[in-house]
């Protein structure tokens, strides 16, 4: 079905995966489900985790709509859960400036996984895939650290950095898609959309 003819709602607040989308040229819609997310902060990690995190955006999304429109053969919910991986430990969005501190301390020097699950919902039938990017940070002083939380304040941000920062650069190589790292792998996105 081409991208024209869909009509996306996108179960997401992040203002990183409305860009990608708009960059791309897609049409969407914003619905925020009001159900609480899984907190999987501090779980080793698993790809049934990841996955099951974004399925479950998508099915509120659609069980909270449901009730209140008529869905077309053209509607679908799309939804997407990003998570650092530092070793086997999950790293979601810090809770605090010591917090953000102490995630980028562990991740300075070092290599990691960003790993993106995207969901997407026709008729209340769901597909999940996901994609793996590594990337390696240069080795990071602890000023340029506190610097940099005291003034970007990356507590909506899991990992508590943007790759995408122009002033604060700390990604040093980055092996497979940047827009996974940003927040929404939109290649694997468009791929799955033929599926639907």
């Amino acid at each position: 079905m081409g991208k024209d003819k869909l009509h996306i709602i996108l179960a997401s607040k992040s203002e990183r995966r409305k860009e990608i989308l708009k960059r791309e040229g897609f049409d969407f819609e914003i619905y925020v489900p009001h159900s609480e997310e899984k907190n999987i902060i501090g779980e080793k990690y698993s790809e049934e985790l990841v996955n099951e995190c974004a399925r479950e955006k998508a099915e509120n999304a659609y069980a909270e709509l449901k009730g209140s429109r008529t869905f077309t053969p053209y509607d679908i919910i799309v939804s997407c859960d990003t998570v650092v991986v530092n070793g086997d430990t999950i790293i979601g969005k810090p809770k605090d400036k010591n917090d953000a501190i102490k995630i980028l301390k562990s991740l300075s020097g070092r290599r990691h996984r960003v790993i993106s699950a995207v969901c997407i919902c026709k008729d209340g039938k769901c597909s999940v895939e996901n994609e793996t990017t590594f990337v390696t940070f240069r080795k990071l002083s602890d000023d340029e650290i506190e610097k940099f939380v005291d003034e970007r304040k990356p507590y909506d941000k899991a990992g508590a950095y943007a790759v995408q920062d122009e002033k604060y650069r700390f990604a040093e190589k980055i092996e497979g898609s940047l827009d996974n790292v940003v927040g929404f792998p939109i290649e694997l996105f468009k791929k799955n959309l033929q599926n639907v």
